[in-house]
């Protein structure tokens, strides 16, 4: 666990997201979970020295599996935004493992088998602010990677916790985004309302300025190439020739090549059906 300033850590050790978890006077307030069960309980033991109140509380900062198939073994409430807590009530009780490889870091996590959702029990449409302790904490819809997407932010300690808006030495996750409010939220990332912020991603944990303008730049990239396919009327399967390409600019082991890959062949492949399905109709 990495102390990023006074009662606020976070932890990357674990297959999955960068987990956050800010200690205050009334108890803990945990961003995200592991995966895996084992991977909860040692979190939640390595929690239990942290000087806090004896309340718990759990945010998701979006519904992607990798983020939130832990969430139950925190034994807590959930706080997730509206669009998040809507896919919960969607979604079947148990989650069983299907044969799509989406490049998701649970896939590579083994024994998982069915998994029971834990949905939330708090959600909110735009903006919701915690008061547990003498910080606020504050909880903005900021959507993009997915509708549900939300950012977590410190303004006394001038922390923000992004989940995938930013992610660090990796592909983003496509599928469920929209890439123009994606793209819309890295600007005011980059905003002077966040200058001298600490910029914590879900993957990968601290960011720089020029990390999030990679970001932007590689987001835009990918929007300009879709609209250019279906400018083309190409059908979905005209995704796989941007597959190669953009995963050659992610330098990372040989496995670690192979889900990234993955990761963008479901991505772009389902985000271009969802958006210009006029054309993917056509294949």
């Amino acid at each position: 666990m990495q102390a990023i300033y006074d009662n606020v850590f976070i932890e990357d050790t674990y297959p999955g997201v960068t987990l956050g978890v800010i200690a205050r006077s009334r108890g803990l307030i945990q961003l995200d979970s592991p995966p895996a069960p084992e991977d909860g309980r040692s979190w939640r033991a390595s929690m239990m020295n942290l000087n806090c109140g004896h309340e718990r509380v759990l945010i998701n900062i979006d519904s992607h599996p990798d983020r939130t198939f832990g969430a139950r073994g925190m034994d807590c409430t959930i706080i997730a935004n509206e669009k998040t807590a809507a896919i919960f009530r969607a979604r079947p009780s148990t989650f069983k493992a299907q044969g799509d490889e989406t490049g998701a870091d649970w896939e590579s996590i083994p024994g998982l088998g069915s998994v029971r959702w834990a949905a939330p029990e708090i959600s909110f449409d735009q903006q919701l602010t915690l008061y547990w302790g003498e910080s606020p904490v504050a909880l903005e819809s900021h959507p993009g990677p997915t509708a549900g997407a939300i950012w977590v932010i410190l303004p006394d300690e001038k922390i923000v916790f992004v989940g995938d808006a930013v992610l660090k030495h990796q592909p983003p996750f496509l599928a469920n985004a929209n890439l123009d409010q994606w793209l819309e939220n890295l600007e005011i990332l980059l905003s002077s309302a966040y200058r001298g912020y600490t910029i914590v991603s879900g993957r990968g944990g601290i960011v720089t300025t020029s990390m999030v303008k990679a970001q932007y730049e590689l987001i835009e990239h990918i929007h300009d190439k879709l609209n250019k396919l279906a400018a083309k009327k190409s059908p979905a399967s005209a995704t796989e020739k941007l597959v190669e390409s953009l995963a050659s600019g992610f330098k990372v082991p040989a496995a670690r090549h192979k889900q990234f890959t993955s990761r963008l062949r479901y991505g772009l492949q389902h985000y271009y059906t969802r958006h210009y399905s006029s054309y993917s109709d056509e294949e």
